[in-house]
């Protein structure tokens, strides 16, 4: 996996999804501060860097919980939001699906992934709302943003649907794909999951829960081979390994998971996250001398005293 494309490449489209993939490439190597150098130069003027690079940043906010990760990660999502904001159509998707796939230009391909991004922009920030102050306010902030990033993957899926024959080979395309399937799949998903009662009244103001559909589009977007692949696969390991389990829904599929992480393995062998989900699976699966080879980032385990 490329970590670094020529620096000469000029910044459109292709090149920035590129790169962040290069980016995400980093990552997943656990080179999160070279991921960040990548990203940093172009992310106020590319949503694929603004997204990429934000990302980051709100996730380390997550895991450590610290108020100036916290107001750093708000900060460059607020920035990102707005470089997202660039590309979009004046009027967004909504209302106006037959102007934007009438022609397939390089400017409607940038509308179209500025919607993902900006969507998935929309939903980090309602999850560093939650975080930064456990309040009601904070949490209608949050569930507001939550609903327009749902709608907007919403109108994306109907972009996708009619698109679908006119622009389905084109590499920008798939890529949009993928992003279309990881938000519906995602939110199908998570929300089948809540209780029936908070469900049927989330269907009623838009939403819907589909467990089901939720999967099926998850596992065509782990298979899709676009830069949102990894986050397919990693949002269904999460589900089967941890979600299905806690719930005791008793739907969790490790022979599923283990075909899903197996191709990432060979790719990142000494990645944190891989390993994680490598050492989950093999705790599910009673093997743990496995789990110590994963805790050890697959270091020989030493000779046990005779």
């Amino acid at each position: 996996a490329f970590d670094r494309i020529p620096s000469t490449c000029r910044m459109d489209l292709q090149t920035a999804i590129q790169e962040t993939q290069c980016a995400l490439n980093l990552v997943l190597n656990n080179k999160f501060s070279q991921a960040l150098d990548l990203l940093k130069p172009w992310w106020k003027d590319s949503m694929y860097h603004a997204l990429g690079y934000s990302s980051i940043l709100v996730m380390q906010a997550t895991m450590t919980f610290e108020h100036k990760d916290i107001q750093t990660a708000m900060a460059t999502i607020k920035e990102a939001l707005q470089t997202c904001q660039r590309f979009r159509k004046r009027n967004s998707v909504v209302g106006s699906l037959s102007s934007l796939i009438s022609k397939q230009s390089n400017l409607q391909e940038e509308e179209m992934h500025a919607e993902l991004c900006y969507a998935e922009c929309l939903l980090q920030k309602a999850t560093l709302t939650f975080v930064q102050d456990e309040n009601m306010i904070s949490f209608i902030k949050g569930g507001i943003k939550i609903r327009t990033s749902y709608q907007i993957y919403k109108d994306c899926q109907n972009v996708l649907s009619v698109a679908q024959d006119t622009a389905g080979s084109s590499s920008p395309f798939q890529q949009f794909e993928g992003g279309v399937k990881l938000g519906i799949g995602s939110f199908n998903l998570m929300l089948s999951l809540l209780p029936q009662r908070i469900l049927r009244l989330l269907e009623f103001i838009g939403f819907s829960g589909n467990r089901s559909f939720g999967l099926s589009q998850l596992r065509e977007g782990a298979a899709n081979q676009s830069l949102r692949s990894i986050l397919c696969v990693l949002t269904l390991l999460f589900y089967h390994t941890f979600v299905s389990l806690i719930l005791g829904t008793g739907e969790g599929n490790l022979v599923e998971a283990e075909a899903l992480l197996e191709p990432y393995q060979e790719k990142y062998p000494k990645g944190s996250i891989i390993l994680f989900y490598s050492a989950r699976i093999a705790t599910l699966r009673g093997n743990f001398e496995k789990v110590y080879d994963c805790s050890h980032g697959v270091g020989a385990r030493p000779t046990p005293i005779q």
